[in-house]
This record gives structure tokens, sequence and C-alpha cells, in this order.
């Protein structure tokens, strides 16, 4: 055989290995993680836009049903906590044992997981059965407020079924790199809403104007169609795992291995919520108007968290299947460049924040003294974006490798032990304008406990994963 005639037979050698083995372990790290991560942070940024746009709509009802709907943050939240966090424990247990060549176990943790959010939604349905009047009474005695949230909430609660398909299926793509498809379901589950919307809250094309209900009804057809086109692609495209109904039975190590990953994650999502209450208890004291500037910074930073988050979906399982396949130096590079994109993502938002706070302000039709309270509100809370990209990923790095109790621990002391003891501190100097700076101390003390927690995770799991492979 001549050396040119060797030198293609070995490169059909190659080309033969890289196709047996997913792209996460053969393709070079920045094409990987920019081919993972682009679609999540399109479709985090179209969710972002839905629930502004969601937002919008509902408040031109009255005053009463935007109140009801923000009142079901709580409930909500929870619910997303815990299908995320379900999701994370899934994501980060199936990547690894792709990593690892386990296929046995990659079907076990997606019946496993497919099991848990069926489990995941029957909970909410009892929640939106017997909860949701006692949880509204507990904050409201105005009897419309009362009857928007009913109908709001048991709605999204009892047809939540759609919004955990959509969750596992979609978790189950990105844990294999098919990122572009979870693009196409959270896309096209956004877009759906944002139609039926106005047609259903205020009744257009011949349908019943619904109101509340609408909107509600509006939410979970989009999640029960992503979910079900998720389903979809997951049988026709992702050959990689074999969805079986025939034969499964619960496995307990995999579910515990699981939660070990995703509680942590459930516990923060959780903390968001608590965090969120707390401040607004903390600024009511000032006026109903700092409450409102709270709520629409909280809309404005998800367009610069949401492709952050994007980001992060895409890193986790090229992490965890490199750690799997024992492949450090592509875990590592992987971590690295991360850090460098949500680093410089969050200084965009910071420059934004800073420049344009009166513009974006405008976009709510503030009055005069909502924009005096936030336009220094935005450039002081903007201050701690960078730090926060930091620990975003490595908060991430921690949940795929693992350790999400490391990312807990950090959650709870930011918003918890410290965000909200400082803020309320500080708002006893009777300045509004000062409990802002509770968020960059707060953010100050979880850059230096993601520090610490990640030379522990170098120390005792990255040093310690076998021989590196080239990028």
């Amino acid at each position: 055989m001549g050396k040119h005639a060797f030198i293609q037979e070995g490169l059909k050698i190659m080309e033969l290995v890289e196709e047996k083995e997913n792209k996460m372990g053969v393709m070079p790290v920045n094409k990987l993680l920019m081919n993972m991560s682009l679609p999540m942070m399109i479709s985090m940024l179209v969710q972002a836009l839905y629930n502004v746009v969601d937002s919008i709509f509902v408040s031109r009802i009255d005053e009463n049903a935007l109140t009801a709907v923000s009142m079901a943050f709580p409930i909500q939240s929870l619910m997303i906590a815990l299908g995320v966090g379900t999701g994370v424990g899934v994501n980060a247990l199936l990547s690894r044992s792709l990593g690892e060549k386990d296929y046995d176990r990659v079907n076990k943790a997606a019946g496993n997981g497919i099991f848990l959010a069926g489990i995941n939604y029957l909970v909410f349905l009892l929640v939106g059965i017997l909860v949701t009047t006692p949880f509204y009474l507990s904050q409201t005695k105005d009897a419309q407020i009362l009857s928007y949230g009913q109908q709001y909430l048991t709605i999204i609660c009892c047809c939540s079924f759609g919004m955990y398909g959509q969750f596992i299926f979609e978790r189950l793509l990105q844990s294999t790199g098919r990122t572009f498809y979870t693009m196409i379901t959270q896309s096209i589950g956004a877009i759906i809403n944002i139609i039926l919307d106005p047609i259903f809250i205020f009744g257009y094309f011949g349908v019943p104007k619904m109101g509340v209900a609408g909107a509600a009804i509006a939410t979970v057809i989009g999640q029960i169609v992503a979910g079900t086109i998720a389903l979809v692609i997951n049988i026709k495209k992702n050959d990689e795992i074999q969805l079986k109904l025939k034969g499964f039975r619960p496995d307990g190590k995999i579910i515990a291995w699981i939660y070990e990953v995703g509680i942590p994650s459930i516990i923060m999502q959780a903390i968001g919520s608590v965090m969120i209450y707390g401040m607004n208890r903390i600024l009511i004291a000032f006026s109903s108007t700092a409450v409102a500037v709270f709520g629409v910074y909280f809309k404005l930073q998800s367009f610069i968290f949401m492709p952050v988050f994007g980001l992060n979906n895409g890193m986790v399982p090229i992490i965890a299947y490199n750690y799997g396949a024992g492949k450090k130096d592509r875990l590592i590079k992987t971590l690295k460049l991360s850090i460098i994109y949500a680093v410089g993502l969050m200084l965009l938002g910071v420059i934004i924040f800073q420049l344009f706070p009166a513009p974006l302000f405008a976009l709510f039709d503030a009055s005069e003294t909502m924009i005096a309270i936030g336009i220094p509100a935005l450039r002081i809370i903007s201050l701690s974006f960078i730090f926060a990209g930091f620990c975003i990923v490595c908060g991430s790095l921690f949940q795929a490798l693992g350790n999400g109790v490391y990312s807990m621990v950090v959650s709870i002391a930011r918003q918890l032990l410290v965000l909200l003891p400082v803020a309320y501190l500080l708002s006893l100097s009777g300045k509004v304008e000062a409990v802002w700076w509770a968020f960059p101390i707060a953010e100050i003390v979880s850059l230096s406990l993601t520090v610490f927690f990640m030379f522990r995770i170098n120390r005792k799991v990255i040093s310690r994963i076998g021989e590196s492979s080239e990028a």
C-alpha cells in the first residue's frame, strides 16, 4: 500500500470512529459549545420575550388581573423548580452514561426521568384541585382577584402535564447534544402562546372572550404542543435513547442519583421565589412603586440572564459527557470558554443597564416616580452581573459533576443568608436606593464561596480524571 493510500485509509478509519462516538466527545470544543448553546440561547430569549408579552396582555384586562397572575408566581416557580431540577439530574446522568458508553443506564435514566415527570404532574394536579383557593385566600380577600387567581392557577396546575412533558423530552434531546431541536420546540411553544393570548383573552376570530382563563389556556396549549413535538423528535431522531414502555420498572438507584443532582437545583429554584417574596415585603414599606420597579427589573434582567442559562444548558451535557469519557482537557476547555462567554454577555448587560435605564423603563409606560426610583436600581444592581456570570457557570459545573450541593449552598448563602438580611438592614436607613446595594454585596459573597468550591472540586474531581485527550 502506498503512502497516500495509507493516509486515506487512516482518515476513513478516523471518520468511522468519530461517527460511532457522540459529537460531544470528538467535535472541536468551541464549535461544539456554540453548536450546543446557541439554539438554547435563542430559545431562552424567546421564552423571556413571551413572559413579558404575556404580562402586557394580562395587564390590559385590568390591574386586578395582573395582580392575580403575579400572585401565582410562587406556585409556578415551584412547578418549574421541580421540572428543571428533575431535568438537570436526568441530563447529568444520561450524558455521563453516554460518555461511559453505558447504554443500558442511558435508557434507564430516560425511562425513569419520564416516570418522575409523571409524578411531578400528579403532585401539581392535586395542588390545582386542593391548594389554589387557600393559597390565594392567604394573600388577599379581594373577591375579583380571588376569582381571577382561582381560574388562572387551577388551569395552569391541572394541565401541567404539557409543561412536564416538555421539560423532560427537551432534556433528553439536550443530553444527547440535539439542542437545535429544543430551540425548535421551545420557540414553537412560546409563539403559540403569544398568538393565542390575545385571541383567548379578548375573544377574537369568533372565540369567546375568556379573560384570565384564556391566558392560562393559551399557556398550557403552547406547553402541550411543544411537549408533543419534543416526544416525536425523540422517537424519530434520538437514536441513542430507546424509549420503551414495555417492561419498564422504576429504578430506585437511578432515581436516587437523579435527585442527588436534582434536589439542590430544585431547592435553588425554590429559594428564588422566597427571595422575591422577602424583597417585596421590604420594598412595600417604601411604596408600591418600589415593588413595581423590582418587578420590572426582573423582566428586564431575564433578557441578560436567559442567554447565560442557555449557554449553561449547552455546557452541562458536554461537561458530563467528557467527565464520563475521562477527557479532562475537553472538560476544562469547555469550562474556560463558557466562563469567557458568560462574563462577556453579562458585561454587555452592565453596559446597557448603565447607559439606558430610562428608555428601558419607558417600555413599561413607567411614571416619573418609577423612573426616578428605577434608574439607580438598574445601575446599582447591574454591578453584580459580571460576578454572577462566573458564578452561574461554575454552579452548573458543580451540577454536571454530581456536586449540586455546592450550587445549593452558594444560592442559599447569596439569597437568604446575605441578600435579604442586608437589604433589610439597609432599608433601615430610610432610603430605597440603599436597598439595591444588597445585590452587589450578596454577589461578592457568592463569588468568594464559588471560588472556594472551585478549588475543592478541582482537587477532588477534575484533577483525578484519567489521561487527557486532545481537544
